[in-house]
């Protein structure tokens, strides 16, 4: 077995249940923040094999492997997700074993991915999935509870910047993604797929576009935020404008909640979410 490789009992396992080849090849990939992932080759057609890593918990992105397997089976006829094909456990770890998408890492064309999350939010699959994050008195929650895992002197710098408005729940509540960040879209000429299903849930819809546009995880997965333009053709092409005058309502608040989210990564070793914070707490500090 070859270092990057899958470990050995995993290996057994796929070929035990006859999913992949003797002769089949682990081909790690890198997009990964949170898990180790690999594409097979040589047993078929290629699959993506995700083994779910047991790490401090993300106080904002959920990883959990149950979710994305209830998903992956859900919307198995839809195109938006890759096919399901198995998934089981070895010691002390969950795996996940699904087709592999062709296609890039989207960077352009923010039209194309409004229409995606509006054909993802017009569906309600009866899962049992759990709730998000609802109007601006769970966004303070869920705020206060990162910033309360931060030592440094800039969280209380953050929390003096609470929004001031104050946003009920909404009663349109949906199947979210919950972390459609760019990293998570794949591009396949017209074709976009969602990947990476481990933390969705019932929520506000606004939530997954406060994520896709925010500046932060566009520096940090694309590299280079949306500009002005860009933004504006997602919200004109996304098709509920109820939901995207509700996102522009509560933007201060997904802005708060991303910047104290950004300043626990760089507190905990990721460096490259310090812009991140940069570029949410300037949002905030503009008003």
């Amino acid at each position: 077995m070859a270092q990057d490789d899958p470990p050995d009992d995993l290996q057994a396992d796929l070929l035990r249940r006859g999913l992949m080849a003797p002769s089949g090849k682990f081909q790690p990939l890198l997009g990964g923040r949170t898990n180790r992932v690999w594409k097979l080759v040589g047993s078929g057609p290629d699959r993506v094999l995700k083994l779910y890593q047991r790490a401090v918990p993300n106080p904002l992105f959920g990883n959990d492997p149950a979710l994305e397997t209830l998903c992956l089976n859900a919307l198995a006829t839809t195109g938006l997700c890759p096919k399901f094909r198995a998934s089981g456990q070895i010691p002390n770890a969950d795996w996940v074993l699904y087709e592999h998408t062709v296609g890039q890492t989207w960077a352009r064309d923010t039209g194309a991915v409004a229409g995606l999350l509006g054909k993802l939010h017009k569906l309600t699959p009866p899962l049992a999935l759990p709730n998000g994050c609802n109007g601006s008195a769970d966004l303070e929650v869920a705020t206060h509870r990162i910033l309360s895992l931060c030592q440094s002197d800039e969280r209380v710098r953050l929390k003096n910047l609470r929004p001031s408005d104050t946003i009920p729940p909404t009663q349109a509540t949906c199947l979210i993604h919950g972390d459609p960040v760019a990293g998570n879209i794949l591009v396949n000429g017209p074709s976009l797929v969602l990947i990476d299903w481990q933390c969705p849930a019932f929520g506000d819809p606004a939530e997954d576009l406060a994520l896709f546009l925010s500046p932060a995880m566009m520096q940090v997965y694309r590299g280079v935020p949306l500009d002005p333009n860009e933004t504006h053709a997602f919200l004109a092409a996304y098709p509920d404008q109820q939901t995207t005058a509700r996102y522009e309502a509560l933007r201060p608040w997904f802005a708060w909640r991303m910047a104290a989210y950004c300043l626990w990564r760089a507190e905990n070793g990721s460096a490259e979410y310090s812009h991140g914070l940069s570029l949410e707490r300037d949002l905030l500090e503009a008003g």
